[in-house]
């Protein structure tokens, strides 16, 4: 029998935000409100993490920011949380707290493979093909549908001290971070381009990838 093949020796890091009515999804919330936008957040990092959990990587980190206590589904998220090690964002800006947040899940020296709560159709398959390939590659990169980006693995977690100058949550966002990077001289393989979720126009698409029994599936019913 062959035996099963080992974790892959990446890090997993999901930057995540605590999914509090009015503060979490506010452009989402413009349209369902803040409760129901939270609810929708919360959602979606519940299943992204249960994804992750699956994922065969040897660490799995949370970056967080914001008073869990106050979240949607603050109780299941802390359960969900007890598998991975967490730790606080730092920094003055979204782009400062993603530099420093790789930078702080690279105190064990691996890649380093980064995703949002914004993509809650992510499977363990597709997380682990991303980090086996950042395992021969600099960098991998995954565009997203609104000009973002859902993924960004270093081979050298510094080397995400390029996103502290990419201007965050606009258009060109995924160009920019890619050229930052190429700038360092880092090459960088592109993979899977997704949707993620920012307003209520977003979630047709993204529930369509989502299995139907999903937390996101199920809360965005109807919408």
């Amino acid at each position: 029998m062959t035996p099963s093949p080992g974790p892959i020796s990446v890090t997993i890091l999901v930057v995540a935000k605590a999914p509090i009515p009015g503060l979490a999804k506010t452009r989402l919330a413009a349209t369902v409100g803040d409760r129901a936008a939270a609810d929708i957040a919360a959602a979606a990092l519940l299943d992204t993490l249960d994804a992750v959990a699956a994922t065969p990587v040897t660490h799995r980190v949370v970056a967080m920011t914001g008073d869990l206590e106050q979240a949607c589904r603050a109780e299941e998220i802390h359960d969900r949380l007890a598998g991975f090690t967490v730790i606080a964002q730092r920094g003055d800006g979204f782009a400062d707290r993603l530099a420093n947040a790789h930078s702080d899940s690279a105190t064990v020296r691996q890649p380093v493979l980064q995703i949002g709560m914004d993509t809650p159709q992510v499977s363990a398959d597709l997380l682990a093909g991303c980090a086996r390939r950042l395992l021969d590659a600099e960098a991998v990169l995954g565009m997203a549908r609104d000009g973002g980006w859902w993924v960004l693995g270093v081979s050298d977690g510094t080397s995400a001290g390029c996103l502290r100058d990419v201007p965050m949550s606009q258009s060109d966002t995924g160009a920019v971070t890619l050229a930052a990077l190429e700038h360092t001289g880092i090459s960088v393989t592109l993979v899977e381009e997704l949707h993620d979720v920012d307003t209520v126009d977003d979630i047709p698409a993204v529930r369509a990838a989502c299995s139907p029994s999903s937390r996101f599936a199920q809360v965005t019913q109807g919408l």
